[in-house]
């Protein structure tokens, strides 16, 4: 499964057309977001992502859940948002 890492400064319809296409293609992508401003962007992403799949008749669906990662030598908590696409 593809992971997008999205931050604070992501442009949220830029990270919708991946997400788009990736359910279109794989049929399942992972989002992670470290801290509230990330967060907030994949949110609007993944809610900007399901416009964009409608007139392809896919819905999708979330499950939100908590990731600890290493970066530079420390450990982070991220929310992964697991996204699929409904037929």
């Amino acid at each position: 499964m593809e992971t997008l890492r999205v931050s604070g400064n992501s442009r949220p319809n830029s990270v919708a057309g991946a997400i788009a296409a990736l359910l279109r293609t794989e049929g399942e992508v992972e989002v992670q977001a470290i801290g509230p401003h990330a967060i907030n962007q994949a949110v609007k992403a993944i809610a900007i992502a399901r416009s964009y799949i409608e007139a392809d008749s896919i819905d999708l669906t979330t499950q939100p859940s908590f990731v600890k990662l290493e970066l530079h030598d420390e450990e982070r908590t991220a929310v992964r948002f697991t996204v699929k696409a409904i037929k």
